[in-house]
């Protein structure tokens, strides 16, 4: 049979298949060999095959490790994350296909398959659920792994991710915590908890709120609505309401025209009507630039918050 016929037929399924399922699929061996240096078909992982007719994304390659490996090897940290609405991943990594991270369980050695960044976990049976066949550590359990492996700021941007999409909670994290005691990152992840907030929109307004934590200062409300002859006309990212200060971060989405006038409109407003509006931006979370807006906003807390030291 020839492949270049099959690729476009319904011979090949529209998901990742394996070399044992050829006869299955009425397909020679000889055929899937040349279709595959026709690049008719991708081969992302040893022993797996993807018809280049379905879309070459992060669940499609973990569906096909899954065929690949033993049952005891979970799809886990950031493939996990992925699957789940999640996305901790850069642009770089994302236009590089990532590679798909799993765990064996205990007392399985983690896969050596290539392409895949393979580790052994302690998962217990509540860690794991199913999507699409392929198995995956659940959103608890992956927002603590992430709480523990990543770098601070995306930490706390996945766990407050992870709170608004799937309604992990703080009661929730705490559960587990005690089974992660000498784990490295642990740390860090019992840091993080206590400051999960579902209603953070964005990575940079966790990091935005996380900075204003590490500063010692105290912590705003989130998503603040501001009223107009009484209607909630103005919603602010953050905001200590008796103070009258707001925090706003202006990501990529603020450069546009239209954008700019609105803001210029509604924080004219929010000034006039005796509000300090501090506005944070992308390069705005290292050295001079950080210090100079926690600066601001200490500044503007002192005559509310006088007997407090930050």
């Amino acid at each position: 049979m020839n492949l270049s016929v099959v690729g476009a037929a319904s011979a090949l399924p529209a998901r990742p298949f394996t070399a044992s399922e050829l006869d299955e699929l009425s397909i020679k061996r000889y055929d899937l060999r040349v279709a595959v240096e026709r690049g008719e078909v991708l081969r992302p992982f040893r022993g797996v095959f993807i018809p280049t007719g379905v879309e070459d994304t992060t669940e499609t390659r973990a569906a096909a490790v899954s065929r690949v490996v033993s049952p005891h090897h979970v799809v886990s940290d950031r493939t996990a994350a992925w699957i789940h609405g999640v996305n901790t991943y850069s642009l770089g990594e994302q236009a590089q296909a990532p590679a798909v991270e799993t765990c064996a369980r205990r007392g399985y050695a983690p896969t050596r398959l290539e392409g895949v960044d393979g580790r052994s976990r302690d998962l217990l049976d509540r860690d794991i659920m199913t999507i699409n066949g392929v198995k995956v550590t659940t959103p608890v359990r992956t927002a603590l792994d992430l709480g523990c492996n990543l770098k601070r700021r995306e930490a706390m941007a996945a766990l407050n991710e992870f709170a608004k999409e799937h309604g992990v909670t703080r009661a929730a994290l705490y559960q587990e915590l005690p089974r992660f005691k000498g784990r490295r990152g642990v740390v860090q992840l019992r840091d993080l908890v206590p400051l999960l907030n579902r209603h953070v929109e964005s990575q940079r307004e966790s990091w935005t709120l996380l900075a204003i934590s590490d500063a010692g200062l105290p912590l705003p409300e989130t998503q603040v609505w501001v009223e107009v002859d009484g209607i909630p006309t103005y919603r602010l990212d953050f905001a200590y309401r008796l103070a009258k200060v707001a925090i706003e971060y202006d990501g990529e989405e603020h450069d546009d025209p239209e954008q700019r006038i609105y803001d210029e409109e509604r924080r004219g407003w929010l000034v006039d009507h005796g509000w300090i509006v501090i506005i944070v931006r992308r390069g705005d979370f290292t050295g001079d630039r950080l210090e100079a807006w926690l600066r601001e906003v200490k500044e503007a807390l002192i005559p509310t918050y006088s007997s407090r030291r930050f």
